[in-house]
């Protein structure tokens, strides 16, 4: 017989990768939100779930099983087969731990499959999520990088996680860069997606004695950031990356790519374009239409991303702050490993 596993012991196989979960509910389900790293293979997909919904509502809930059954049973050979092809331990789940993966536990058990059954399915790993996010136990100390729109910030938290540093990177997490451009080319993740995936590398993050993040407002695209890391970030040790104009302008269009995302980086621009001066309003959006974007940036930062941030500094005490002045990304990067002491925090 299958066994049950809670929520709890799941999270520590998880930290040591020895567990695959697999999300059998639809497609659609699994694309709004699932435990991370899980697979999909869904019992029914999302027009025959409709269809099993429907019957359980208009007609009865014995009704709706036996389609649910007829469905399932056509199947069962490729459903059997796509599970026993996934090595090691594997723990199935479906929304609340009902009907879907129950099924599904019971027909791998008859067929000699090891399987696990989360407890309470995804909605109790959501509560277990959720109820856990303030109460993380993160490192003593947060180093937060600051800069100007351009200074590469997210790059070098980049390069440092390469070299074993324990970096928090926001924006991969929420799928997006923070600001009007900041979905272009990427997937903006929901709420609960990033909750997950937050609680994931918070819990990696608890036994390191610092860690490196960016300097996130509290809202980065769809998502909100908890208060106790908003917190941890404005007690942290802030660090200000300057870097010339004309380097940041690289860094964004390498970061960007505009050339490949036009319309959208017009569309874009005219969310934010009533707030500048007619003339430079102008002259940007000629630019984007001309593939002039390197000229097209540098008027962006000039007027409009260097006046907002130099705003949004009066927030945090000038005098507490580590300057770093570089002439580059990599440059960046050298300075930050000297000033942590040149080892990771692993060391």
């Amino acid at each position: 017989m299958f066994q049950d596993i809670a929520i709890e012991e799941l999270s520590a196989l998880r930290q040591t990768g020895s567990i695959v979960t697999i999300d059998v509910r639809s497609p659609s389900e699994y694309a709004d939100a699932t435990i991370p790293g899980s697979l999909n293979i869904p019992l029914f997909n999302d027009e025959e779930r409709a269809e099993i919904g429907t019957i359980y509502k208009q007609v009865s809930v014995h009704a709706a099983k036996e389609r649910g059954l007829e469905i399932a049973s056509a199947k069962l050979p490729a459903f059997i087969k796509a599970f026993s092809q996934i090595p090691g331990k594997k723990a199935v789940f479906c929304w609340r731990g009902g009907m879907r993966s129950k099924t599904s536990a019971t027909v791998l058990d008859l067929m000699g499959i090891r399987i696990y059954r989360i407890e309470g399915g995804y909605r109790a790993y959501r509560q277990w999520v959720v109820s856990r996010m303030d109460e993380f136990e993160l490192a003593p100390l947060a180093y937060v990088l600051h800069g100007n729109t351009g200074t590469g910030k997210t790059a070098i938290l980049r390069k440092l996680q390469e070299q074993s540093y324990p970096v928090l990177d926001i924006e991969r997490l929420a799928g997006h860069r923070g600001s009007i451009f900041g979905n272009i080319g990427l997937i903006s993740h929901n709420q609960k997606t990033f909750d997950a995936q937050l609680s994931d590398e918070l819990i990696r993050l608890e036994s390191v004695p610092y860690f490196l993040m960016e300097a996130e407002s509290k809202r980065v695209g769809k998502i909100v950031l908890p208060g106790g890391l908003v917190k941890k970030k404005e007690e942290g040790k802030h660090i200000w990356l300057e870097l010339p104009l004309e380097a940041r302008v690289t860094n964004l269009l390498e970061e960007y790519k505009p050339w490949e995302h036009q319309e959208a980086c017009i569309q874009s621009f005219r969310l934010i374009k009533s707030r500048m001066h007619t003339p430079i309003a102008a002259e940007i959006e000629w630019a984007l239409k001309h593939e002039e974007y390197r000229m097209a940036i540098e008027l962006l930062l000039v007027h409009y991303y260097d006046q907002r941030y130099s705003h949004s500094n009066s927030a945090y005490e000038l005098d507490d702050r580590i300057v770093i002045k570089a002439a580059s990304v990599d440059e960046a990067v050298v300075e930050i490993q000297q000033l942590l002491g040149g080892g990771t925090a692993n060391e």
